[in-house]
């Protein structure tokens, strides 16, 4: 029996379209399993690795596309399929540091991978320092998003009943909806039913998503005050990272009443703030106008290579030097982004447009990616991953790293990662506009450890209090 031809959405299909308007940009997205040593002999690799990566169906697949975009791109099988075309060796020069593996990652990800193969690549990285070694996944932006990629990450891993930090998002707790918008049939016979359906829940709902679209449009035609942080990117990456204890983020975000997602903006907003006032540029209150995705996967979509995601738009208050005033701004920002029904309109524009020709809709991504883009100067993605330890052929997976892409005029691009017992920040930048990533990554760890500190002094402030009025008892 024949496959059922599979279409690209169009918001997949957008991301090939971004990366074509401009020819210095990779729209791949990966993560790195940093795994203990001594790595097994290269064919045994090729030999488990191409099998696990094989039980993925877009791994044999490449792009149908059609002239004119008279209709969307679709998944083919590839005749000519080699696995030794995707799973690939490389070895880091000595000492094989952090800093080597690091350009490794950059290496690998600023080239495009080829539409005329399956878009991913699997790499083993040999040569790390203390007798360990890596994998790194890399797929198109237009095959996967952060969830989708991470798990085709753990789909190496010797366990295949992962459990997952991504079961405890929002619209993984609401299956068959998306951001709380019950979807109409496409089939003419339930409008009927769909009509009373929108008509007793979907009211307020519709007007807090036209809400957010007004906002998102008036933030997307605002733009961002000049700086070193936005403008052109070159062909060229560099990439960092940041590793944090969960522990410490959840305690700050228990103490102070807010979210975990919360505190990794605050503290990027940390660093941002350090860099632009490093630079010699003053930090304003519309600085750091910021694209934030929001994963709208239900918990039965976990596993399929596609893209579900809606945004949101707020500003990171970069000219707060307080860093509990800071987490408490992005706190309200988010709420208050959320409220207003950003995550809903994109949402169900995203939906929408797929039931427009592909023809009108892919010639209007085309038109819009060209025109610049001066709203947004940077974006931060958290991807939730892996709740227990991992083990790939028996070797323990000691460390998960986001690698996130840079495109439309932002030169510097975050992935959060969460796993085990740390929440990872992967740094993607254009090689010549930020040189220094590394002090980037430094000040997001920095900017979690300050609050940290205020968070137990806070707890021990309370605790001594109670004991005290225990005492004047």
């Amino acid at each position: 029996m024949a496959r059922k031809v599979q279409h690209l959405t169009t918001l997949d299909a957008g991301f090939l379209q971004l990366e074509d308007t401009d020819h210095h940009v990779s729209l791949a997205i990966g993560g790195v399993a940093v795994l203990e040593g001594p790595a097994p002999e290269f064919g045994v690799l090729l030999e488990t690795m191409g099998a696990r990566c094989l039980s993925n169906p877009r791994s044999t697949q490449v792009l149908r596309t059609h002239p004119l975009d008279l209709t969307a791109p679709e998944w083919v099988e590839d005749p000519t399929f080699d696995l030794n075309h995707h799973v690939r060796r490389t070895a880091l020069p000595h000492p094989g540091d952090d800093a080597e593996l690091y350009a490794e990652i950059a290496s690998i990800m600023e080239r495009r991978l080829d539409r005329e193969r399956p878009l991913w690549e699997c790499w083993v990285i040999e040569g790390l320092a203390d007798d360990r070694w890596a994998v790194l996944i890399k797929v198109h932006h237009a095959l996967a998003d952060g969830i989708a990629a991470t798990n085709l990450l753990t789909g190496l891993c010797d366990d295949v009943n992962v459990t997952s930090f991504a079961t405890a998002i929002g619209a993984a707790t609401h299956p068959g909806r998306r951001s709380g918008v019950p979807l109409p049939s496409l089939n003419p016979w339930n409008w009927l039913g769909d009509s009373v359906r929108f008509g007793l829940s979907a009211g307020k709902v519709a007007l807090r998503a036209a809400t957010g679209a007004a906002e998102i449009t008036a933030n997307m035609l605002r733009p961002a005050p000049r700086s070193s942080f936005n403008g052109p990117v070159g062909d060229l990456r560099r990439y960092s990272s940041a590793v944090v204890k969960l522990s410490d983020v959840e305690e700050i975000a228990h103490t102070f009443g807010t979210t975990i997602n919360d505190v990794a903006l605050a503290a990027v907003a940390d660093s941002y703030r350090a860099a632009l006032l490093r630079r010699g540029e003053q930090p304003r209150p519309d600085s750091l106008r910021t694209l934030v995705p929001v994963s709208v996967r239900a918990t039965d979509a976990m596993d399929v290579p596609d893209n579900r995601v809606s945004l949101m738009l707020p500003l990171l208050p970069v000219d707060l030097a307080d860093p509990l005033q800071r987490l408490r701004t992005v706190h309200d920002r988010l709420k208050v982004a959320k409220s207003s029904g950003q995550r809903q309109a994109g949402s169900i524009l995203v939906w929408a447009t797929n039931l427009i020709p592909f023809t009108v809709t892919a010639w209007t991504v085309r038109l819009l990616s060209r025109l610049p883009q001066r709203s947004v100067v940077t974006v931060v993605t958290n991807v939730p991953g892996p709740r227990q330890p991992l083990t790939v052929m028996g070797h323990k997976v000691v460390r998960l790293l986001p690698v996130p892409p840079i495109a439309a005029g932002l030169r510097t691009g975050i992935a959060i990662l969460s796993y085990a017992d740390e929440l990872a920040f992967g740094l993607v930048v254009d090689f010549d506009a930020a040189p220094d990533v590394d002090e980037l990554a430094i000040g997001i760890d920095r900017g979690v450890q300050r609050l940290h500190q205020l968070a137990k002094t806070s707890g021990a402030s309370r605790r001594k209090g109670g004991l005290r009025l225990l005492s004047d008892g």
